[in-house]
């Protein structure tokens, strides 16, 4: 193997292992002693909780302990990580004591010698609740607060009490314009008729947060002269994660060192120390040691405090026994955080050449019944910032509210915020386009930023730094063969087969950054990233990251980022993450955050040690630093080949340290801490070609082509197959997926039975293509690209099926695009 495979697709590492069953996963674990625990779940989305009596389950053979929230009221709240001013925060109890308020809330925990057990006897608890009424509807929670009346009228749409100000480049001003001159404080009016139902009474009006972003009155301004407005209601359907593996933890208090470890299915296991130990438990952060083995998928879902890893932890200490808690599969419907559930309202402001003049977008943001982790986060900064999309968007204001509802918490799903913008900006653009009468083609390419405006400043903050956004439209036109397509498409439709071009030209943000300016903003954790890289005595290398890997490959990719800066193989290299004690610390993986972030630290860390092994190597040779160079795995001496050391040679020394330079101290490693000065902006250009079923509206993807630009590609292998499971997972939310609730507050879609995922059978064979545009402030080049498919699949889907039934004047569906859905619009037009 090469001693470079950096830019290659290098077969993944860490598959050998994984597909032939030898993967080491949280539910696979046994501890001596260990004990099982079993949640008893409210039935209710919103009740208070009159008496629980466990005296029954107790008495239970093979029963060790069962608490209730009597018995954990002493513990800390589980926390939301991401503040606003003004921001209404309810208590968050790790067991409920007094009130539920959703389905799915704990109530008791059973600890017992096996996990049958443990279930058959919360059976046996008896609780009695008071049923009370429950706010699930989006748009109802918001009933009598002023900025809800959008729901009534777009002209609405803005109030004189929204705060007004100017953009900035992305850097200190930011905070400023975001933090300081936002809304801050959700206002209370009184509405005429019954008090509306309260998830929380703290929280007027069921309100968390009002949050805006851009210049309202040159927004406004700008409406003032369009010769069109399009205007667009958009709802994004509630989705689960639904990771191959559910959630698991398993913890082990050790009595003479007073200290807990835990093993759990977690994407950043630093941040689950620092917010467990510090906000939760109450107990010194070397306290608590978190360990996250093989996970299996996480797409977001595995970021946050969940209430059963502190139940573990703090029963464990308890009892003194290992206590081991894994969800089941419907259980994890109703205790995993969902994402999107989004209704916005949006206009969009074009001349008489259709240029784009302003956008406005209101949007009500459900945050469920709870505040999590990054809950306040993906609505705001990491959906308003990227209304701008890919387009010269001079004037742009946007307003959320944050509604509590009687139902699962709504948290980063891939994506987190961006699939909601572009989905939105999107279907405005298909929107516009075709009240216009213009090729939507035309009127994206009419309104792009052009490459010699970049670096960007948008009218939403963000600072676009590389691009080129005609290249992708450009190649997917090409792969598709538009202009024959749409002579296909109209011949077609003269013989009752309805097929339909959706575009997506996409943009997104990746690597969260900087800290300084996240912070500011209300971010209760730094988005910076570390690496430790150190050379073993015999010339292997292992190196640390704080970004720990779930399913991403960065056993691979992370070895090939190394091998390239020290001209050691790959396969020479250990990658160590997912143990807070082997590491000191990182912030995890979400964000497609890892190469881009993590990767950048990697690479800080090996050129310093790349700088000291050369000082050592010239001192071995007898030569000036200057002329020593690293080739074919070896330090050289320039035009003396003969005068080399091996890097077992440089490595040995090192660590012996019998013959060093002065000063130099032994030992061959370091470690770095990167924190980036900007986003990362990937985008693309995904084009869906579908076909509508006129007799039973079943929608059949006919192809699907996608350029990307991701910037520098690692592992182009491991690059397409992300884009893969990205597409597939917007397929999935734009026709099959809904968490859906009944009026009530019972989930709907409670099991695999009920919750569409889609199958391999209904999804075609993906045409990728990719343009590389390196980011220009980070070492590798790399822009990430994780979620890109989740983020342009939906609105690509979207607008296909929309273009598909434009004979039936439909302009407008709201997702999953079910056949039922589909039939109705067609038998409606009729």
């Amino acid at each position: 193997m090469g001693l470079n495979t950096f830019g290659t697709s290098l077969k993944r590492r860490e598959d050998p292992r994984l597909i032939t069953g030898h993967g080491n996963y949280t539910d696979n674990m046994k501890l001596p002693d260990m004990t099982y625990a079993y949640i008893l779940r409210s039935p209710h989305a919103h009740a208070k909780i009159v008496s629980v009596d466990t005296a029954r389950a107790k008495q239970h053979p093979g029963v060790v302990a069962v608490y209730t929230g009597k018995d954990t009221e002493a513990l800390g709240g589980l926390p939301c990580g991401w503040t606003h001013p003004g921001l209404v925060t309810p208590k968050h109890n790790v067991i409920a004591k007094d009130e539920v308020n959703c389905v799915g809330d704990p109530v008791a925990v059973v600890i017992a010698e096996d996990r049958y057990t443990a279930r058959d006897a919360a059976d046996l608890i008896d609780v009695e609740y008071e049923v009370l009424p429950a706010i699930i509807d989006l748009e109802q929670a918001v009933v009598g607060h002023e900025s809800a009346r959008v729901a009534e009228a777009h002209e609405e749409m803005h109030h004189p009490e929204a705060h007004e100000h100017e953009h900035t480049p992305l850097g200190a001003e930011i905070e400023r314009e975001l933090a300081s001159e936002i809304p801050h404080e959700p206002e209370v009016t009184e509405a005429p008729g019954p008090r509306p139902v309260l998830v929380h009474d703290e929280a007027a009006h069921n309100t968390a947060f009002k949050w805006a972003i851009g210049d309202k009155a040159k927004t406004d301004a700008a409406f003032a002269q369009a010769a069109h407005v399009t205007k667009l209601r958009v709802r994004n359907n509630r989705i689960h994660a639904s990771a191959i593996e559910p959630r698991s933890a398993l913890a082990s208090y050790d009595v003479a060192m007073d200290s807990l470890t835990l093993w759990m299915t977690s994407q950043n296991p630093h941040i689950h120390r620092l917010l467990m130990s510090a906000f939760v438990l109450g107990i010194p952060e070397h306290k608590l040691r978190v360990i996250a083995p093989d996970v299996g998928g996480g797409f977001g879902s595995k970021i946050f405090v969940y209430n059963d890893e502190v139940i573990v932890c703090w029963a464990s200490k308890q009892l003194g026994r290992p206590v081991k808690w894994t969800s089941e599969r419907r259980e994890a419907y109703m205790s995993d955080s969902h994402g999107r559930d989004h209704v916005s309202h949006a206009e969009l402001a074009t001349d008489a050449d259709g240029k784009i003049l302003g956008l406005r977008v209101h949007t009500l943001a459900n945050l469920g019944a709870y505040l999590t982790l990054f809950a306040t986060a993906v609505p705001t900064y990491l959906y308003g910032t990227l209304l701008s999309g890919e387009y010269n968007i001079p004037a742009i204001h946007c307003e959320v509210l944050g509604v509590l509802t009687n139902t699962v918490p709504v948290d980063a799903v891939r994506g987190a915020g961006r699939p909601e913008a572009t989905f939105l900006v999107e279907r405005l653009m298909d929107t516009a386009a075709r009240e216009l009468n213009v090729d939507p083609v035309e009127f994206r390419r009419k309104n792009f930023v052009k490459p010699d405006q970049f670096p960007f400043q948008t009218a939403v903050a963000l600072q676009y730094d590389s691009g080129n956004y005609d290249a992708t439209l450009d190649k997917a036109l090409e792969l598709i063969d538009y202009k024959k397509l749409r002579r296909e498409q109209a011949d077609g439709r003269k013989h009752g087969k309805y097929i339909g071009i959706g575009f997506s030209t996409y943009i997104e943000a990746c690597g969260l950054a900087p800290s300084s300016l996240v912070g500011a903003l209300g971010a209760g954790a730094g988005q910076w990233e570390s690496a430790l890289v150190r050379v073993m005595p015999t010339g292997t290398v292992n190196v640390y990251s704080g970004s720990h890997s779930h399913g991403q490959g960065h056993d691979t990719t992370f070895a090939q980022i190394a091998s390239r800066e020290l001209g050691i193989p790959v396969e020479n290299f250990n990658i160590i993450h997912g143990d807070t004690d082997a590491l000191p610390y990182g912030w995890g993986t979400y964000g497609s955050r890892s190469a881009a972030v993590g990767g950048s630290a990697i690479v800080t860390a090996a050129r310093r040690v790349k700088d000291k092994a050369i000082k050592l190597a010239a001192h071995l040779l007898e030569a000036n630093e200057a002329d020593v160079e690293i080739s074919d795995g070896k330090f050289m001496v320039k035009g003396v080949p003969s005068k080399a050391k091996s890097w077992l040679d440089v490595a040995l020394m090192a660590h012996l340290a019998h013959n060093l330079p002065p000063g130099m101290e032994p030992g061959l490693e370091f470690s770095a801490f990167y924190d980036p000065s900007n986003f990362t902006y990937p985008f693309g250009a995904h084009v869906c070609v579908s076909e509508v079923n006129a007799d039973t509206g079943e929608v059949k993807i006919l192809r699907y082509v996608a350029v990307d630009d991701v910037g520098t590609q690692i592992n182009p292998m491991i690059v397409n197959g992300q884009l893969h499971g990205g597409i597939a997972h917007g397929i999935g939310q734009a026709l099959y997926e809904e968490a859906a609730y009944n009026e009530d507050g019972q989930l709907l879609a409670a099991t695999m039975m009920d919750y569409a995922l889609p199958k391999a059978s209904y999804l075609p064979s993906f045409e990728l293509a990719h343009t590389v545009t390196p980011c220009p402030h980070n070492p590798t080049g790399v822009k990430g690209v994780g979620e890109a498919g989740a983020i342009a699949a939906p609105a690509a889907v979207a607008n296909s099926v929309v273009d598909a039934l434009a004979p039936f004047g439909v302009m407008h569906l709201d997702m999953p695009l079910t056949p039922e859905k589909v039939w109705r619009a067609m038998q409606e037009a009729k």
